[in-house]
């Protein structure tokens, strides 16, 4: 017999912004991919940003599917997608980043929604941050370190836009940069540290809990000029998807695809939160309807001229992280021990044969209780004494004789 040798684990595939444009090319979606190629829904999404690369069947059975045909009108990004990963990089224009938005035909999107993507959407957006400082040859505190004071007051006027309050934004910011310390190996190693921070401060700061806090329920007076106040005033009256969604492509210069990917959402769906929103804003701003470019020139300038930041030092974010996960590690193994203990003292104590309950008494109506001879009337208490003093045999009793 002879054993089949295993897939070459290096089938090209297309970078991860192409290959979630060609799957929603074909109409498919997360879980039916997921399905053909024998993966988790979140497996193709981690695929599809970057995050990992498939290997072995996998990967031969994920490039079997975007290699499906195309229709007419994306042939030609079906050309650039059959190149390995590291040519399209190295090789591909700068509009492709912006050409990924799919047709209307693709997704059920309006064509009047479409036909506003295709104009409005065009222009390519501002240029993303700058890239972190190199961490090769530092410890991972140290990388951590670079990263906190490269991306936290960034971060910070990002959140103070999202949510309009400082405090929320900064502990928002804090407590995301203590879960990407508690999970720093996997945090160094993504594609986007940056992104993945961004990401989890974001969920953080649109939580609908902080509600309830006693604070937020005032509007706080941002320190920001007439303009500036606008412009947040509108920001927060968009609903939460709307206000993340044009913050990260006008203000953040991302693209239509890594938007989608970042809030969770197809390419299409990202495109029609982002038109409403500038609507929206539109409406309540009118010398930001004449281009797009109006809106991303004054955002950008909003969120990288924000209120001066006052994070934390980066030292005090780590060892608040260590202090956070070494006191709910504590918490979790004195549940675990308290649990345990009384388990233990219930097999201690527990009977070993079933013993079953004496029903308590009741009291029972109807019935007549327990009780002696009646008292005698003074007529009966006669007729009993003469008995009394009779003799004991009694008067003679008739014998029936024989005749």
């Amino acid at each position: 017999m002879t054993r089949s040798t295993a897939p070459s684990p290096e089938t090209p595939l297309p970078p991860p912004k192409e290959r979630r444009r060609l799957r929603e090319a074909l109409s498919l979606s997360e879980a039916q991919v997921a399905s053909a190629v024998g993966v988790t829904k979140a497996t193709v999404r981690a695929w599809e940003t970057g995050r990992s690369d498939p290997r072995g069947r996998r990967r031969e059975a994920y490039a079997k599917v975007l290699a499906r045909p195309l229709p007419s009108n994306e042939a030609s990004a079906a050309d650039t997608s059959s190149e390995p990963a590291e040519a399209t990089t190295s090789t591909a224009p700068a509009e492709a980043t912006t050409a990924a938005t799919p047709p209307a035909a693709v997704e059920p999107v309006p064509v009047s929604v479409a036909d506003s993507v295709s104009t409005t959407l065009a222009p390519s957006p501002p240029p993303a941050p700058a890239a972190p400082p190199a961490t090769a040859g530092l410890t991972p505190a140290e990388a951590f370190d670079a990263l906190y004071a490269h991306a936290a007051p960034d971060l910070v006027r990002q959140v103070y836009l999202l949510t309009g309050r400082q405090q929320l934004s900064h502990e928002a910011v804090e407590r995301a940069f203590h879960i990407a310390w508690q999970n720093w190996p996997k945090t160094a190693q993504d594609r986007d540290p940056v992104g993945w921070v961004r990401a989890v401060a974001y969920e953080l700061a649109l939580s609908p809990w902080h509600r309830l806090r006693p604070a937020n329920r005032h509007p706080e007076s941002p320190p920001l000029d007439k303009a500036g106040r606008e412009l947040l005033d509108a920001l927060l009256e968009l609903p939460p998807p709307y206000r993340r969604t044009v913050l990260l492509y006008d203000g953040l210069g991302l693209d239509l695809p890594e938007t989608a990917a970042e809030t969770e959402a197809t390419t299409p769906a990202a495109a029609n939160r982002l038109l409403h929103a500038r609507e929206a804003l539109a409406e309540r701003l009118p010398h930001l309807a004449a281009t797009p470019e109006a809106l991303r020139e004054q955002l950008g300038a909003l969120v990288a001229g924000g209120p001066p930041p006052r994070p934390a030092p980066a030292a005090t974010v780590r060892t608040t992280s260590e202090r956070r996960a070494w006191f709910w590690t504590r918490a979790a193994l004195t549940v675990t021990v308290l649990i345990m203990g009384a388990t233990g003292m219930t097999l201690a104590t527990a009977p070993t044969r079933y013993v079953p309950e004496i029903a308590p008494a009741q009291r029972v109506g109807g019935v007549p209780g327990h009780a002696g001879p009646p008292q005698l009337s003074p007529q009966q208490t006669v007729l009993r004494d003469m008995l009394r003093d009779l003799p004991g045999s009694g008067p003679g009793k008739l014998v029936p004789q024989i005749e």
